[in-house]
């Protein structure tokens, strides 16, 4: 097994001598090589093609109201095949209720998501 990381003073001697122990190769990237971190490359590239591809960045601060948008939906609502169609941050399973419940739709990321929830009949 291969292990890529970053060139940071984090991963010293200690964590290599771990990972040596484990018997998992060290890959060290080369500087500012996302791209060369799977790990990385799959997250940038979730960023991009389910949000800032479909959306116009003004400025700074409004990719930064973007960004947390889109963080706040990736870990809360959406939800990921390599957590059992959980969420990172697990939310409890809404069961259906009673006949007559309908299912409204809850914007989120300026409405580019959205989550899905019952709502009882009034």
């Amino acid at each position: 097994m291969d292990v890529p990381h970053i060139r940071d003073g984090i991963y010293g001697t200690i964590f290599r001598q771990r990972l040596e122990n484990m018997g998992i190769k060290e890959v060290i990237t080369a500087p500012q090589s996302p791209w060369q971190n799977p790990f990385v490359k799959r997250l940038i590239g979730s960023i991009r093609k389910d949000c800032l591809d479909h959306v116009i960045v003004l400025n700074k601060s409004h990719l930064s109201r973007i960004l947390s948008s889109f963080f706040q939906y990736y870990h809360y609502d959406r939800t990921h095949y390599g957590l059992g169609k959980d969420t990172p941050c697990e939310r409890p399973v809404q069961p259906r209720p009673a006949k007559g419940a309908k299912v409204i739709e809850l914007p989120r990321v300026g409405g580019l998501h959205h989550r899905y929830e019952w709502k009882k009949a009034a």
